[in-house]
């Protein structure tokens, strides 16, 4: 498991970096025998709010969460619970995948080994696939891409990068400001 604490406009003290891997230990229990795990977290101060990112990769798969407070040790408080309960919604969703196909409710090992176990078998509504949308991707610059978006009124847009030549997203942040998603190579 690699571990990279990061800082904008603040130092990593060793008292932070402490305080990250201590809660981070309450993240890796779900993860146990998994070898691929990259943690990334970065800190930034901005006027008067402590901000804390943490992405955590584990086995394929993305979680990821941002929390802001006026204290930068609840600000990795927030974001490390909202983490969790992002992980326990992704493994209950495997849970229920396993319950589905008639198998036992109790899962020990699903795409992630770890500790979570469900064992009610109350019925819980499940999120289908209900619309499918095929439209033609037409090569475009990202300006466009973002203004096509405010168009149509949806809050992403799938498009071809004229510069790049690959599939784009661009979507709208939280607080208004634009975010483009791109394919790594």
């Amino acid at each position: 498991m690699k571990i990279q604490v990061h800082g904008d406009n603040i130092a990593v003290t060793s008292a932070l970096q402490d305080y990250v891997d201590k809660k981070i230990g309450r993240l890796t229990r779900y993860f146990e025998g998994e070898a691929d795990k990259d943690i990334h977290v970065t800190m930034a101060v901005e006027g008067a709010f402590h901000r804390v990112e943490m992405t955590v990769y584990v086995h394929g798969v993305i979680f990821r969460a941002e929390e802001q407070s006026q204290d930068m040790y609840a600000s990795i408080d927030l974001v490390t619970d909202k983490l969790e309960q992002q992980v326990q919604r992704y493994k209950e969703k495997i849970n229920r995948r396993f319950r589905d196909r008639g198998l036992r409710t109790r899962i020990k090992q699903s795409a992630m080994n770890g500790a979570f176990h469900r064992e009610d078998n109350d019925a819980e509504f499940v999120p289908q696939l209900v619309r499918v949308k095929r439209f033609p991707i037409k090569p475009m610059d990202v300006e466009e891409a973002m203004m096509q978006m405010d168009l149509l009124g949806h809050d992403f847009y799938v498009f071809t990068n004229a510069e790049t030549d690959e599939v784009n997203v661009v979507y709208r942040r939280k607080n208004g400001d634009y975010g483009l998603i791109e394919p790594q190579n």
